[in-house]
């Protein structure tokens, strides 16, 4: 069966054909800068032949132009499919709707509860609910499956997510921690559980432009760091992550208007708004090595942020057995992973600080053979969960 996998982005799109249930990838495409009229940048490969190709100044304007620009060539002189009837279902890693929390085919209802909740999750909701919508058009026979990252989180018991907040809050606005990232971080539990045979008690770091972690324990999702919004938990590249629900009000009467505000908490804050230098922690660590200060304390501020969750979820689950780095800066960041490692030396984890250092593909153990807790970096395939959930529920 023919799984096609849409990962959209605000600005972007992604795409991956595979061949289920063997889990092989067919094809693959990337866009970067949609909304440019000559400016995209467009990449192609079929894994099975090996054929690639690399497009710059594309006019992609819209997602309708960058869908079609990928199916054109899925189903070209170098695709993978004969046409787009062969495709099953597209699986989409979509992010929140009001009510639907776990794996759910995409019928108006599901939509109007995406559309519900657009306020929340604008970044995302917004260009899902359009590309949904093209592919529908351009692929009327394709299953559409929504994946929603709160999926994997709705094992997590009540008494760690609700907030003490009126009840009928919850009742009626559904005011509670939801939990993102889930495509990855199932990704995480079913990968521990293929290698080691059980994820026993586990936290996952997903470290990259945003960032949470997640307490794993027996393959479940028990606690998170995200909550309502993707706003909160730990700092992220742009956005502040937890902050005193007090501090918007303050500003707001202090004269800041709404939309200052909001761009302050969401588009200029996080690694970018303490340290002034870049959202990219590569030229956040460079500036901090030359001895700019504020790039030191933004560091500081996202290793301590991270530990405390950390240590936060070991203490639920009553010890740790694997400390899991996935994420862009999970999987490149060895001073990152090596500060968290060290700083929770206290739960018998001992890094191996060559192996930490050195290069690595794959899943990779990073702490010392005498480690009393396995310290591992697993890249990051959601992807692959996103096609296995679609599998799964179209089978």
């Amino acid at each position: 069966m023919k799984i096609l996998v849409s990962n959209v982005g605000s600005t972007s799109l992604k795409f991956k054909l595979y061949d289920m249930p063997l889990e092989r990838v067919l094809c693959e495409a990337k866009i970067e800068r949609v909304g440019s009229e000559d400016d995209a940048i467009y990449t192609y490969k079929n894994r099975v032949t090996g054929h690639s190709e690399r497009s710059l100044g594309c006019r992609v304007p819209t997602y309708t132009e960058g869908i079609k620009l990928f199916l054109d060539d899925m189903c070209g002189e170098h695709g993978a499919a004969e046409s787009t009837g062969e495709i099953a279902a597209v699986g989409f890693k979509t992010v929140l709707a009001k009510g639907f929390y776990g794996v759910h085919e995409l019928t108006e209802e599901v939509l109007e509860a995406m559309r519900a909740y657009l306020f929340v999750a604008p970044a995302h909701n917004g260009p899902y609910l359009e590309a949904i919508g093209r592919f529908r058009e351009l692929m009327p026979g394709a299953r559409l499956i929504g994946v929603f990252e709160t999926a994997f989180h709705t094992t997590i018991p009540p008494e760690r997510t609700m907030y003490a907040v009126p009840y009928e809050w919850y009742e009626k606005y559904g005011i509670k921690r939801m939990g993102y990232h889930g495509a990855s971080h199932s990704y995480v539990a079913e990968t521990l559980g293929e290698a080691y045979g059980s994820t026993g008690r586990t936290v996952s770091c997903h470290l990259g432009g945003s960032c949470s972690l997640c307490a794993i324990e027996d393959g479940r999702s028990v606690d998170t760091s995200f909550g309502f919004s993707l706003q909160t938990g730990v700092m992220h590249a742009n956005r502040t992550g937890d902050l005193d629900p007090y501090v918007l009000p303050f500003l707001l009467h202090e004269g800041m208007d709404m939309e200052e505000a909001l761009e302050g908490l969401s588009k200029r804050g996080g690694l970018l708004g303490v340290s002034g230098v870049s959202n990219d922690l590569r030229f956040v660590e460079e500036a901090a090595e030359k001895g700019d200060a504020r790039s030191k304390l933004a560091i500081d501020m996202f290793v301590n942020q991270i530990v405390k969750y950390a240590g936060a979820f070991a203490a639920e689950l009553g010890g740790l057995d694997n400390l899991v780095f996935t994420g862009g800066i999970g999987e490149n960041s060895a001073s990152v992973r090596r500060r968290v490692c060290e700083a929770l030396s206290f739960l018998g984890l001992e890094l191996d600080g060559e192996a930490n250092a050195g290069p690595g593909e794959g899943v990779r153990e990073i702490s010392s053979v005498r480690s009393g807790v396995r310290a591992l970096v697993i890249p990051a395939n959601e992807e692959l969960g996103i096609a296995r959930r679609t599998y799964e529920l179209v089978k």
